[in-house]
């Protein structure tokens, strides 16, 4: 994932425009999945709605983006804001390992902390691009159990363990973020090249055995996390461009390169059905999200820092950064928890999951602020997330201010948003969402029933004159 830096909402949901949409991670080309058991677990995970991602490795000790600094493209987030000298910047780059030792490493605390903000599941970085591994991998000495890593003689230096441990003991479920790619991997940048762009740096059809060695090597690390650290409910995969090619493809795909960019295109397939079937036999169910890559292995798809303007045809889910940047800068400003919440219940109301990433800092704590963003969310879902889990997206969505959502056939919900300083209106009004007339109304975190009236198609609902539950969002709710 790239870095992003944006501390409000507006920054994100501009974002949101038909054009954006279409780029990056989004396509609109779903292959539905056909295990029983992953569409009953996908079936579930829709019911979830809100989860929290975690981005966290040594590089957090520069404070910069996750590992694209050493990734020779000239992009924005590949910048090296220290050493100009690519070399040397890589080895002082990887030499971070030798300082990493985050020994405020609390897991416990953000687990308790997700759980309250109403978050339902994890998805924490086991491996970016990087390499570096933030379990104890055997097929790797880079890694943060690793012996030149001073956190390993830490009682919870296998992190992915402790963090998983931790969340499910809380009632979340937990995520494994893998990273395709490993640029640490000699089998992947092959040192006797140089490494021009994100991709495999040597002719894989002129070397095919080296590229089966990195073949395996991602195969046993990933059946490492399926086999060793207990329940996992998501395989979320990055790295979209390690995939299978054909010969057509990768002509396509020269054709309509940008020239000023010139990447090496390849055919860098890891046998991704045989992972999934192998990944699934040690956890049935199992949903996989192999990112950016059409086909039945992405069982839900990532729209990354954008919210689509209307439902989209399949699971979905909104990947969102909460703090200026996917990994831990300094300083950095988040959203708030009016944005937060709007932003989520946009989401909900398109049919989508909304997954809020916090970064960790070098020393292994969380922001004060991201403990208060999340303490602030999680007041507001203790009154109301009954109007968000196990909802469904019910045209048109919206109007306004007020965001429609269903659950089964004899409940609908109109969450109305609050402007910043905007007092709780005497009556709320909308149009378009069909209420039988003898359905009960109620304002959730207020006690008894609301007077309602509907007239040539707009609905009227009178709120109670007391202090309302939020100064966030409403939520009314239509029974019957």
């Amino acid at each position: 994932m790239k870095q992003l830096k944006t501390g409000i909402l507006v920054s994100v949901m501009a974002l949101s425009s038909n054009a954006a949409f279409a780029q990056g991670h989004e396509i609109t080309r779903y292959v539905p999945e056909t295990d029983p058991a992953a569409l009953a677990k996908l079936d579930q995970w829709q019911d979830l709605k809100f989860g929290l991602m975690m981005h966290w490795g040594a590089y957090s000790q520069w404070g910069i983006v996750e590992s694209w600094s050493i990734c020779a493209e000239d992009e924005g987030w590949c910048v090296r804001k220290s050493d100009s000298d690519y070399t040397r910047y890589k080895k002082k780059y990887e030499a971070l390992q030798t300082t990493f030792n985050p020994v405020k490493f609390a897991p416990g605390r953000w687990a308790r902390a997700a759980k309250h903000a109403g978050m339902k599941y994890v998805v924490f970085t086991t491996k970016h691009h990087d390499g570096y591994c933030m379990f104890d991998s055997k097929h790797t000495d880079y890694k943060i159990t690793g012996k030149q890593t001073p956190f390993h003689r830490h009682p919870k230096a296998n992190i992915t363990r402790e963090i998983f441990e931790a969340f499910r003991a809380e009632g979340m479920w937990t995520g494994a973020y893998f990273s395709k790619p490993d640029w640490h991997n000699e089998n992947y940048w092959w040192p006797n090249f140089a490494t021009p762009d994100r991709n495999a740096n040597y002719s894989i059809k002129n070397h095919p055995e080296r590229w089966e060695k990195f073949v395996q090597f991602t195969h046993n690390q990933i059946m490492e996390l399926m086999t060793d650290y207990g329940k996992v409910d998501i395989l979320w995969l990055d790295g979209g461009w390690v995939r299978k090619r054909s010969d057509d493809e990768i002509r396509d795909a020269y054709r309509n390169m940008n020239p000023e960019k010139p990447q090496r295109v390849q055919n860098q397939d890891i046998r991704m059905d045989e992972l999934v079937n192998k990944a699934r036999a040690k956890q049935p169910g199992l949903i996989v999200v192999d990112r950016a890559v059409p086909g039945k292995n992405q069982n839900y798809l990532t729209p990354e820092n954008k919210v689509p303007e209307k439902e989209l045809p399949y699971p979905w889910e909104s990947c969102i950064i909460a703090g200026e940047s996917w990994s831990w800068i300094p300083d950095a400003k988040y959203l708030s928890a009016r944005d937060t919440i709007h932003m989520l219940v946009d989401i909900v109301s398109k049919g989508g999951n909304l997954l809020l990433n916090i970064a960790p800092g070098p020393d292994g704590a969380l922001d004060d602020d991201a403990y208060t963003l999340l303490s602030e969310v999680g007041d507001w879902m203790q009154v109301n997330g009954k109007g968000i889990y196990g909802t469904r997206a019910i045209a048109p969505y919206r109007d306004g201010k007020v965001c429609f959502l269903k659950k089964g056939e004899t409940t609908r919900y109109a969450i109305y948003q609050l402007a910043e300083g905007e007092a709780a209106p005497g009556e709320i009004r909308f149009s378009g969402l069909q209420i039988p007339a003898k359905a009960t109304a109620r304002l959730l975190g207020v006690d008894g029933e609301l007077q309602w009236q509907s007239k040539d198609g707009t609905i009227r609902v009178s709120l109670p004159q007391q202090d309302p539950p939020s100064k966030l969002a409403l939520t009314l709710e239509f029974s019957w």
